[in-house]
């Protein structure tokens, strides 16, 4: 989520100053996305420039609200239309650190990998505790922030295990598996089987 059309969908509630949408953003997502007002006003600058929103006059306080343009209104609908691509979200750094340490000289992937569950599982285990922790019907949206954090958590735990069972078949040196051994017995049972579906 771009935090343009994360404003300009809170601007569509109403008129909204720079600290009322920071709140609202972070209280939108549980506060798993904290944003600092240099970021807010930043975007909006931008959000101005392009058209997107518009600046009203200041308050009294001396604080000055915005509100979403026509234009604006048009390019979050856009946005609400099109699925997200994976091209468009962030590369995996955890992806690209583990292709890294295979090929770094001196490095214990396996410790980088067992370092990485053992935070991934902590993380997995706050956010289950922050999911459970509120069941209003106005917690929802934050709630399925939550699970999908969640769901990455799981599937990151996942990744990590099957990182560690290909270190383990490709680690240099190793014997190739052997395929199991047949129990006593099997061998001539199998041939017996043979010999009688012959007589039949």
């Amino acid at each position: 989520m771009s935090i343009r059309h994360g404003l300009l969908a809170l601007l569509e509630r109403g008129q909204m100053y720079g600290y009322q949408l920071r709140a609202a953003f972070e209280e939108s997502t549980g506060s798993t996305w904290p944003l600092n007002i240099g970021q807010v006003y930043t975007t909006l600058a931008r959000l101005e420039r392009d058209g997107l929103v518009r600046p009203l006059p200041e308050s009294e306080a001396g604080q000055r609200p915005y509100e979403i343009t026509d234009a604006g209104r048009a390019d979050l609908a856009l946005w609400f239309a099109t699925p997200i691509s994976r091209t468009d979200r962030p590369r995996d750094e955890l992806a690209i650190k583990l292709a890294l340490a295979l090929t770094t000289p001196g490095v214990d992937v396996r410790s980088v990998v067992q370092g990485q569950r053992s935070a991934t599982m902590r993380a997995l285990q706050e956010l289950t505790r922050l999911k459970y922790g509120s069941n209003r019907p106005e917690d929802l949206p934050w709630r399925l922030v939550l699970d999908s954090m969640v769901f990455q958590a799981e599937a990151e735990v996942r990744w990590l295990d099957h990182c560690e069972s290909s270190l383990v078949r490709h680690q240099p040196g190793a014997p190739p598996p052997q395929p199991p051994r047949p129990a006593a017995g099997a061998a001539s049972d199998a041939a017996r089987w043979a010999d009688e579906e012959a007589l039949r």
